[in-house]
């Protein structure tokens, strides 16, 4: 089980698998368990209605 990088509060850049979608600033909501090498964290937008849950590699530090 890997550690993660961020904490719950964190601002990050969130870039998605899909060639053409922008990155997008999210706030780390809530860190999720998992067994794979990738931690798992439940991320939202404030220009979304929904939270996504995505694994670690798919997030970077924001400067916001």
């Amino acid at each position: 089980m890997a550690l993660h990088k961020f904490k719950v509060g964190d601002v990050v850049t969130f870039t998605s698998p899909f060639p053409k979608a922008k990155a997008v600033l999210c706030e780390i909501v809530r860190l999720l368990p998992d067994d794979s090498v990738d931690p798992v964290y439940r991320i939202k937008s404030k220009a979304e209605h929904y939270e996504r849950v995505v694994k670690e590699y798919e997030l970077a530090p924001s400067a916001a």
